[in-house]
């Protein structure tokens, strides 16, 4: 006989006596039932009943964590934030972000397991126990740790918090203003070096206009001239281009005529300037090559250099139609030959030079330490006497026996002389005053009678005079120079374009209408950097923020009617047309080399950038250093 079969349920008859059952019934109960069950049966219960707990255990801590996030991120309001469930994983859980905090992590635990998640993100994000910063109401910041501790921002351990803070204050206007105009000019450059770059690379000068261009000495005149330029305003990709022509393709040896003076303030004056601002040997090397070539010159019977040399054959020779030189010319390489000496230790080039000095210091013909424009190779001596100005021929005569006192550390105490008697006698015999303004202005003088002409050439003197102030002299000298800054703005500021002419003539006559008048010869303009030159010493002395405007307004001008849309910038014809300047199609290689260098530099607040307590720029605004006092 079979034994009945085992049932593996339970069946439970519950009723209802509507009675009251006590605890200690209720228990005996339960047991008999339990007792009722299988062994299979009771194992099943109880591993439901451990996986119950386990899991009960494991997801309080998150319910927890999560109720203090909302707590402190609620920044204590009553309530509580709804829960939203991810349908991308329903079986995750989050809370509402504020969409201003949608990007602080959501990630909770402990520190070394935060560490690990951050590793993967961003390599700038503190170390140890995740940070989080909070913005309150009232605008302050509060860091808060993992654990929901808030800590106060003085107490945070991020490294950059006092930077993040800066960079979120509103930033200076006036510093907003000197980045915009910089970056205008390093626009400007850009622009004027893609035209070189484009139709005229390797070749002296750029015609923009024909998109063609001219050669003068065949020696990339431009590009040597601009190559500290590109270095000042932190055009690195142009340099390393220009640099690399210079290495490879830039050769002295070759059989072409070239000017003493031009090619020793652009070429050798480029190349020690860019030498002593980069460190590069390649370009004293050069310096050396081009110095060396130039130095048959100076082989004359009065040992005043002639003005062209053949850099390939080794000869000199005077122009074809007279014997003289331009006491400009043969006054105004000082600088260059003097500072390669003392970098090649060969005496031969600062004595060729102070040779020319020493004879001009000694020579009849000066008026009241004003000098005539020409001078003879042969004799040594002055020629059209009587004529005396600050303007082509003469200028930067004047200009380098101050710089090169400077450069020598105050020592040569003729240059010194030569120069301030000079300066008194710009004073006597060529200052005036126009109507109606009353602008002071230098003039010429023929023979004893005044001419009220003042090349743009003379705007070199504000500056001259403002540097030779800050460098010990006389503090009426910086006066001057601020009337003749005035001056020379206006010689723009009363022109059509906004652009002053190659030469002006000033009203002298009571109830004239305007102070400036320009010939129709005169009318041209070659984006000379005078004005600009002596706008940068004059900001740089005294901080006055109008020569920095006056500046803008000048680049503005450039811009509106020299620039050509498709690269450089060219002269103009008529400075008295806006409707029509009459472009020249010719982009000097100084529109590069010191217009545009003495506008950034006008533009900057950094009186270390090029200090002029280290550096005298030549009349090319080429930095040369000035010499320590020990030599």
């Amino acid at each position: 006989m079979q034994p009945p079969s085992r049932r593996d349920f339970v069946s439970l008859t519950v009723t209802d006596s509507g009675g009251y059952t006590n605890g200690k019934q209720r228990r005996q109960s339960c047991w008999r039932k339990w007792k009722q069950l299988s062994r299979l049966q009771r194992s099943l219960i109880l591993f439901v009943l451990a996986l119950l707990l386990i899991g009960g255990i494991a997801t309080y801590p998150r319910l927890s964590a999560h109720s203090g996030d909302t707590a402190v991120e609620g920044n204590g309001s009553e309530g509580k934030q709804p829960f939203v469930v991810d349908m991308k994983n329903q079986a995750r859980l989050a809370l509402h972000e504020p969409p201003s905090e949608r990007k602080i992590s959501r990630k909770r635990g402990p520190p070394v397991l935060q560490n690990r998640v951050q590793s993967k993100g961003n390599g700038s994000e503190p170390q140890g126990a995740e940070l989080k910063i909070v913005q309150e109401e009232d605008g302050t910041k509060k860091l808060i740790s993992w654990r929901g501790a808030v800590i106060e921002a003085e107490q945070g351990t991020d490294p950059n918090a006092k930077e993040k803070e800066k960079a979120a204050e509103p930033e200076d206007p006036s510093a907003v203003q000197q980045e915009s105009r910089l970056e205008a000019v390093r626009e400007a450059f850009r622009h004027a070096w893609k035209g070189y770059k484009d139709f005229a690379w390797g070749h002296d000068e750029l015609k923009p206009v024909s998109k063609s261009h001219s050669e003068w000495f065949g020696l990339g005149l431009t590009l040597v001239d601009a190559l500290d330029t590109m270095w000042i305003l932190g055009l690195k990709e142009e340099f390393q281009e220009a640099r690399e022509w210079v290495d490879k393709e830039l050769s002295f040896n070759k059989n072409v005529d070239v000017n003493l003076f031009e090619s020793t303030i652009r070429i050798l004056g480029g190349l020690l300037s860019t030498y002593h601002l980069t460190g590069d040997v390649l370009f004293l090397e050069k310096a050396k090559d081009i110095g060396s070539r130039l130095m048959p010159a100076f082989s004359t019977p009065s040992k005043i250099p002639y003005s062209d040399v053949n850099i390939g054959k080794g000869t000199a020779h005077p122009p074809r139609w007279t014997s003289d030189s331009t006491v400009a010319e043969v006054t105004s390489i000082q600088l260059e030959f003097r500072e390669l000496g003392r970098l090649t230790g060969d005496p031969k080039y600062q004595a060729a030079v102070m040779e020319v000095m020493r004879q001009v210091h000694k020579l009849e013909g000066k008026q009241d330490g004003l000098v005539p424009m020409f001078i003879n190779t042969n004799s040594g001596q002055f020629t059209h006497l009587g004529i005396y100005t600050l303007g082509a021929r003469a200028d930067s005569y004047y200009e380098y026996l101050l710089k090169q006192w400077i450069q020598g550390g105050k020592k040569e105490t003729e240059l010194l002389e030569d120069y301030l008697q000079a300066v008194e006698g710009v004073k006597k015999n060529l200052l005036k005053k126009s109507s109606p303004l009353g602008l002071t202005f230098v003039g010429e003088l023929s023979h004893g009678h005044f001419s009220p002409k003042m090349d743009h050439l003379v705007c070199f003197l504000p500056g001259t005079l403002a540097l030779g102030a800050h460098h010990g002299l006389d503090a009426e000298h910086m006066e001057l120079a601020k009337q003749l800054m005035e001056t020379c703005y206006q010689m723009y500021a009363q022109m059509e374009t906004g652009l002053a002419p190659e030469i002006a003539h000033f009203n002298m006559q009571t109830g004239s209408a305007q102070d400036v008048d320009v010939k129709l010869a005169d009318r041209h303009n070659l984006l000379r950097p005078e004005t600009v030159e002596s706008l940068f010493y004059l900001y740089r002395f005294t901080k006055d923020k109008r020569y920095q405007n006056w500046g803008w307004e000048i680049l503005q001008s450039f811009n509106k009617y020299t620039r050509v849309e498709t690269g450089g910038y060219t002269s103009i014809n008529n400075v008295r047309d806006p409707k029509n300047p009459s472009p020249r199609d010719k982009m000097e290689s100084f529109f590069l080399g010191e217009t545009l260098k003495y506008f950034y530099l006008l533009f900057s607040d950094d009186p270390n950038l090029v200090s002029l307590d280290k550096y005298v720029f030549n009349t090319e605004a080429h930095a040369l250093p000035i010499w320590p006092q020990a030599e």
